[in-house]
């Protein structure tokens, strides 16, 4: 019989960690990829598109050959993955940057003080200014800003703090999920059809145009903030209650302040969603030539309106008119972006303080 004592050890050590590409693996397959495909499609004659969309392929099948060769199948499948999320990001961004920089081209030589504050009344055979479409603009979207923040807020307060899963939530919820859906063409014909009713057939006033913007912008304020409402914690809640505190006050002293950031948030995006609609204003706010600073009265110029009528109805002045018809598209891309700036700005500042 076998001694147990000495008993030769059979043990087999398993090694914890498996061979690993360097950090540079990555580059160095893309500029090996980049490399080939550019002289395959040199020798080929093959244009851009077609050598970059070879580079792709080489860099995928080559990175995710060498991960398996030497660490293991699922690093190789890891870095596949990887690599395509990295690729579908690349082929995503190329419309953007391409439109920035057209915009930018096109648009960066009308841009000047001329331009920015004066209008086009009486203004013939040289360049006007947009400054009566930007204070257009700035009026219609504040005009839709003060209606639809104090419904699309309290209705998501509703949802989630009074009407949770009953039948009137459900509908609402389904409404608004419609309404996300509609055609800015019906916003504005509804607004047309509204005031011609209360006011008259004919009837166009910038106050119209924020009517018709509000109805693109509820929808939008109403899921953003009903989902932060629903992200405050409900211990919140429950704390305040237990110190005697009403429904009504816990809502406006603990659960808005808690979710005040995310809520400026999604009101900036809402007013960066529509604050290049085009056709709700050219229905009901039409156009005009001189600063009009009365939402209540007469016809009322934007920057989308302006632009599509000085590209499309150029008249006698072509050149012209096109290039500040790609200016004012630049100060409106400026301005998207400042108001995507802001919000950020203010998520950060009105987000709840976290002791450490």
């Amino acid at each position: 019989m076998t001694d147990l004592a000495t008993a030769p050890e059979t043990h087999q050590h398993v090694p914890l960690r498996h061979p690993r590409l360097p950090a540079f693996a990555p580059l160095l397959a893309a500029g090996i990829a980049a490399a080939a495909a550019a002289l395959i499609g040199m020798t080929l004659s093959w244009n851009l598109t077609g050598i970059v969309a070879l580079a792709i392929v080489i860099h995928l099948v080559g990175l995710t050959l060498w991960s398996r060769t030497v660490e293991n199948a699922r690093a190789a499948t890891d870095r596949l993955v990887t690599s395509l999320v990295w690729v579908a990001l690349l082929i995503a961004m190329i419309p953007l940057v391409s439109l920035i920089w057209k915009v930018v081209q096109e648009g960066s030589p009308a841009l000047n003080a001329k331009f920015l504050t004066w209008s086009m009344r009486n203004v013939i055979g040289e360049p006007g200014g947009i400054y009566h479409a930007i204070v257009g603009t700035l009026i219609i979207t504040l005009a839709a800003t003060v209606i639809s923040v104090p419904i699309g807020l309290l209705s998501a307060i509703y949802l989630v703090e009074y009407g949770d899963q009953s039948k009137l939530a459900r509908w609402i919820r389904f409404l608004v999920d419609v309404m996300t859906g509609i055609p800015s063409i019906v916003a504005g014909l509804f607004a047309y059809a509204l005031f011609s009713i209360l006011f008259g057939p004919g009837t166009q006033m910038g106050f119209g145009g924020g009517v018709a913007l509000s109805l693109l912008m509820i929808p939008i304020v109403v899921r953003s903030a009903e989902e932060m409402l629903k992200l405050v914690p409900a211990d919140l809640r429950e704390a305040s209650y237990a110190l005697g505190v009403p429904k009504w006050r816990t809502i406006i002293k603990v659960v808005l302040p808690t979710a005040m950031g995310g809520i400026i948030t999604g009101v900036t995006l809402a007013v960066a969603r529509v604050i290049g609609e085009t056709a709700p204003l050219l229905i009901i706010c039409g156009g005009t030539d001189s600063v009009n600073f009365n939402p209540f009265h007469g016809q009322m110029a934007s920057l989308p309106v302006f632009i599509y009528s000085s590209y499309t109805q150029p008249g006698s002045n072509p050149e012209i008119l096109k290039t500040m018809a790609w200016g004012a598209a630049l100060v409106l891309i400026i301005i998207v972006m400042a108001l995507n700036l802001v919000a950020r700005l203010a998520g950060k500042f009105f987000a709840p303080k976290r002791g450490r």
